[in-house]
């Protein structure tokens, strides 16, 4: 049975399909404690409100008819046999797979799953998230053009280590590099400029759309 702290249908935020409805599953229990994190309450695995099988998610998920599906957390992968979910979920071709992970958990098990329709959002953990010393760096060379790497920006500091990582790692070429920043802090028209002064092609600027519509303290939106 997988601990689940909320699941709900809204629209993706954030990430390649913005804007998209889709469905959330968000998983009780996290290995992190990042300074800005937006759900704290969901970190205790035992923050859960239901207990579910594999094939009752899967049902719940089809009920909804809606076939964008959001597996986050929490950190779904370390939830107890996360990857049979994630198989069972994948051998259904009408639905698409995002699985938001923080960059701490290594992705290569998890990418044995061969199926098209799955794909992995992965934050990179910069300074201000007081957590990057977890951040696993061989998750680097697993990412393709499937996949998303994030990186959420707290202050100046950050965007200095983005352009070491994205040059040293030639992550333009490999994924989807998005950029948030830590709602409120930075302003967004430096994210901007940085683009422009280092002429980051293939990247993106990205809003927490929810964040936009609803309160940003807002569950299950």
């Amino acid at each position: 049975m997988y601990k689940i702290a909320e699941k709900f249908t809204s629209i993706n935020g954030e990430g390649r399909l913005c804007g998209q409805l889709a469905v959330f599953i968000r998983f009780a229990g996290c290995n992190l404690n990042c300074s800005y994190c937006d759900t704290a309450w969901a970190k205790d695995e035992n923050s859960y409100t239901d207990q579910l099988s594999k094939e009752q998610i899967y049902e719940y998920i089809k009920q909804t008819g809606v076939r964008n599906i959001t597996i986050t957390g929490g950190e779904p992968l370390v939830q107890a046999n996360i990857k049979e979910l994630l198989e069972l979920l994948s051998e259904d071709e009408s639905l698409h797979i995002e699985i938001e992970t923080n960059g701490s958990v290594l992705l290569a098990d998890f990418k044995s799953i061969k199926r098209k329709n799955i794909s992995y959002t992965m934050d990179y953990k910069l300074e201000s998230s007081g957590m990057e010393q977890a951040m696993n760096i061989d998750n680097l060379k697993y990412l393709t053009k499937n996949d998303v790497i994030k990186f959420v920006i707290g202050d100046k500091k950050d965007l200095s280590k983005v352009l070491e990582l994205l040059n040293k790692y030639d992550l333009q070429s490999k994924t989807n590099v998005y950029f948030s920043t830590v709602f409120n802090s930075v302003e967004l028209k430096e994210i901007v400029q940085f683009m422009i002064d280092n002429k980051l092609n293939n990247t993106n600027l990205q809003l927490q759309l929810h964040k936009i519509i609803w309160s940003p303290d807002e569950r299950g939106v």
